[in-house]
């Protein structure tokens, strides 16, 4: 692991400590989630619900010429893309097993993220798993498919380069989450 990744990981594992959404902050989340929406982000853990207002600032600053629907579908998805790991909430030290399992045996991460979210290997199925929940929470929450999508493929490839809207959006998406 080179110094940067370990940076990352040092500044990652520090906000999951310590970050929390200041005021200002959740009243922009507001203004941009429904009241079903808005009860979901509220579900998140504060150092979650402070990491999707910081991947939503990100997003604003590349998502330029983009049409105020899609924008806003895209702020939506951005805010919501972690919320299914509310369905269960992952301490600390799940997530350091998550980021050394998914370095040292990705494969095994990925075979047990199949199973039951029980026993130690629970982190795992979360971190697998928390995309689809967290789409089919916010379709439940009146999400447009679009930000549904978007939430359900956080963490997939697009599926072509010269994809329409749905994949250039998921690209800009990503790429503020993975800056962060």
């Amino acid at each position: 692991m080179n110094a940067s990744r370990i940076v990352y990981r040092s500044r990652q594992f520090l906000d999951a400590l310590f970050s929390a959404p200041m005021a200002d902050d959740l009243g922009m989340v507001s203004d941009l989630l429904n009241p079903a929406q808005m009860t979901l982000f509220r579900q998140m853990h504060r150092s979650e619900q402070a990491h999707s207002i910081r991947v939503v600032q990100t997003v604003l600053s590349k998502s330029e010429g983009l049409g105020k629907t899609d924008q806003h579908d895209l702020l939506v998805a951005a805010l919501l893309h972690d919320v299914g790991k509310s369905r269960y909430p992952l301490q600390i030290w799940d997530r350091i097993l998550i980021v050394l399992g998914k370095r040292l045996f990705p494969g095994a991460v990925r075979r047990l993220g199949n199973r039951e979210p029980r026993g130690w290997w629970r982190a795992f199925v979360v971190a697998e798993q928390h995309a689809n929940w967290g789409a089919e929470m916010a379709a439940r929450a009146g999400a447009s498919r679009l930000s549904v999508n978007l939430i359900r493929r956080h963490q997939d490839s697009p599926s072509s380069r010269d994809g329409g809207i749905e994949d250039r959006l998921l690209l800009i998406m990503q790429s503020a989450d993975q800056e962060l």
